[in-house]
């Protein structure tokens, strides 16, 4: 099964060795995105700006695939604080519609450029 690269200056740009997703068959990998604006690659503030500013990032790279947050199956969830956890399920409750994709929380100690949320997603187009 072939491979295809995805890439979108709609999203900032990959800050490593990683491509922004890759598209296998039917199935999109989104590589974990943080809360940077891809117009000025800095960091928004604040957990809410961060979280809002994932989704749109990561909405920009699954358009790129040929498809939207509609599709996600399952996302993977890195919070630098579960306390933030409530906040979280409130935005994302305004970008994705029942039946809701699996996914995974997990609360970790830190992350790239000290942002406080991180995610990953599979998306099936």
């Amino acid at each position: 099964m072939a491979k295809r690269i995805i890439h979108t200056e709609a999203a900032p740009k990959a800050i490593g060795t990683y491509s922004q997703a890759v598209r296998c068959g039917n199935t999109v990998y989104l590589a974990g995105q943080i809360g940077l604006d891809p117009a000025t690659m800095e960091l928004v503030a604040g957990i809410g700006a961060q979280i809002e500013r994932v989704f749109e990032n990561l909405q920009a790279i699954a358009a790129a695939a040929g498809g939207g947050l509609g599709d996600v199956v399952k996302l993977n969830v890195y919070l630098t604080d579960l306390n933030n956890f409530a906040r979280f399920n409130e935005i994302m409750a305004a970008y994705f519609t029942e039946p809701y994709p699996a996914r995974s929380t997990i609360g970790i100690s830190a992350l790239p450029r000290a942002c406080k949320v991180e995610i990953e997603v599979i998306a099936a187009r």
